[in-house]
């Protein structure tokens, strides 16, 4: 079932109106979950790092074994194609994916081959949070895995089961979201986006330490606060200096930026570093068109 509407799906070397079926059932990628992806945003006619989440869906290919069929100039032209149909002032959420189609003789690894790798866009209008929408989280008992039992360094469908009970979880007692720890008990990231949180009017993230994907847009929001003078480190971050902060948002190409205005029973005000992170992310997107 989509999650948006006016969907448009590039299959087979062509655009199609809506959501078309692409896998058939004996795919690899059907029973066996060898299937990646990206997502980008375009808003307003903009579609910022959109070359750079194309390239990424390759680099993930590549760590599930699939060999991609289109380089990245490839997707990046045949997505700007599609997007051409909408209004500019849609807001589209791009999902450019591969998936494995046959298996080798022991039926769990895939063939590797041009031949054998499916590849589909899928684009549709979804819309983004309001300015002044928010996120509460909740602990988890499940966690971020590691390189050595999953594959933590694609964006792989696979790995959203777990994300799924995180959610499930927190949910069931009333959270919007899930605060996750990584192997050693450290916080890596949210059940769906990379989180930030300011103290003191330092802004900290979690580390990159290969448990979590280092997100596209949360390396741009890097690089935006630190040009506009603010302190940003990456670092070790413990539940309680979440607990102890200032102000928390998380970051994703679906919203950008979502405030959280509680952690389980600590509660936080939209501040003026959440609001100024969202501000000048929007202010170098349209300066970069």
């Amino acid at each position: 079932m989509a999650t948006g509407r006016n969907i448009r799906t590039y299959f087979n070397g062509t655009w199609h109106e809506g959501d078309v079926p692409v896998m058939r059932a004996a795919d690899h990628g059907s029973w066996l979950g060898s299937t990646v992806f990206d997502g980008a945003r375009f808003v307003d006619g903009m579609a910022p790092d959109l070359d750079l989440h194309c390239a990424r869906v390759n680099h993930s290919a590549r760590a599930l074994m699939i060999e991609p069929t289109h380089s990245d100039a490839e997707i990046l032209d045949i997505a700007r194609e599609g997007l051409a149909a909408y209004p500019k002032d849609a807001q589209v959420y791009i999902r450019p994916m591969y998936w494995a189609l046959n298996s080798e003789p022991s039926a769990i690894m895939p063939k590797i081959g041009p031949s054998e790798t499916g590849f589909a866009i899928c684009l549709e209008e979804f819309p983004m949070l309001a300015a002044d929408d928010t996120v509460t989280l909740g602990r988890t008992r499940f966690r971020r895995p590691v390189l050595e039992d999953n594959v933590v360094n694609a964006k792989a469908g696979c790995l959203y089961a777990n994300n799924s009970r995180m959610l499930a979880e927190v949910n069931a007692r009333g959270f919007g979201n899930a605060l996750v720890a990584d192997a050693m008990g450290n916080v890596a990231e949210t059940a769906t986006s990379n989180v930030f949180m300011v103290k003191d009017g330092v802004v900290f993230t979690p580390i990159p330490n290969g448990t979590f994907l280092a997100g596209i847009t949360r390396a741009r929001h890097i690089a935006n606060l630190r040009a506009d003078g603010f302190d940003v480190v990456e670092a070790v971050l413990s539940f309680a200096d979440f607990e102890a902060a200032d102000e928390i948002f998380l970051t994703g190409n679906l919203n950008k930026v979502t405030p959280v205005s509680a952690f389980e029973d600590v509660s936080y005000a939209t501040g003026p570093v959440t609001r100024r992170a969202r501000e000048i992310y929007w202010d170098w997107a349209a300066s970069t068109g």
